[in-house]
């Protein structure tokens, strides 16, 4: 059984993630920081319907504590699916940002993404498969009023996942991005309104959690073994 860890799985998004990897299979760690208890509730329903997954808690802004966690993870056998999904915005425009609202935002979506990748490479490059799938945002390719710091954070995990691309590629391993643009969720609840939506989305609707999950899933899957280095947006039109 193939093994994948998701990040923020604890969240709207990384739940859906978490649930479409287990019944696709796969044994799947759920990550959760602050969140836990949710993380271990989603494990006990994936449980409930046949699924194999467990809850594991670290901070990924916290290089050692990851590291820890991770090695106790990797005593088990190597990670051969990874989903960053970890990540939060703090938004002001850019005349008023503080250190600390630019900080956070790329300690946790930029900084916590190599803390958390970069101690499963070798183990997955022993098996000669694996998938890597970084959750990036269309504010990291169109930009965004007010989120400078995501904006950046997200574009820079798409630098990051073309240039691992071209080192992982010749190792079986596949590394891409999925881009969502509004999505249904605690993240986007209270910052877009229906009308506003309507007006941006070419679709006139929010996507859902479950629609990037499915597309997730297939990207770890072995039948997308020929698509690496990709960008894929998932927005209803906007971009």
């Amino acid at each position: 059984m193939k093994r994948a860890l998701v990040t923020g799985g604890s969240g709207d998004l990384g739940g859906a993630i978490s649930k479409a990897l287990s019944a696709a299979g796969i044994h799947v760690y759920v990550h959760a920081n602050s969140n836990l208890e949710q993380a271990e509730k989603l494990v006990s329903s994936i449980q409930q319907q046949g699924g194999s997954a467990e809850a594991i808690q670290f901070d990924v802004r916290d290089q050692a504590a990851t590291q820890s966690a991770l090695e106790k993870v990797l005593e088990q056998g190597p990670i051969q699916i990874l989903i960053n999904n970890a990540g939060l915005h703090n938004d002001a425009v850019m005349a008023g940002m503080t250190p600390e609202q630019w900080h956070d935002v790329i300690d946790v979506n930029l900084n916590g993404f190599y803390n958390v990748t970069q101690p499963l490479l070798l183990p997955m490059i022993r098996t000669r498969w694996g998938r890597i799938i970084n959750i990036a945002s269309i504010a990291g390719i169109t930009g965004n009023r007010g989120q400078a710091n995501y904006a950046a954070a997200k574009a820079g995990l798409i630098g990051a996942t073309k240039s691992m691309s071209l080192e992982m590629s010749s190792r079986g391993i596949t590394t891409n991005v999925v881009a969502p643009g509004i999505i249904e969720g605690a993240m986007t609840e209270g910052v877009f309104d229906k009308n506003t939506i309507k007006q941006v989305v070419p679709m006139q609707r929010a996507g859902t959690p479950d629609e990037v999950a499915a597309l997730v899933a297939f990207l770890s899957s072995d039948e997308s073994a020929y698509i690496t280095g990709q960008v894929i947006n998932i927005n209803g039109g906007m971009a």
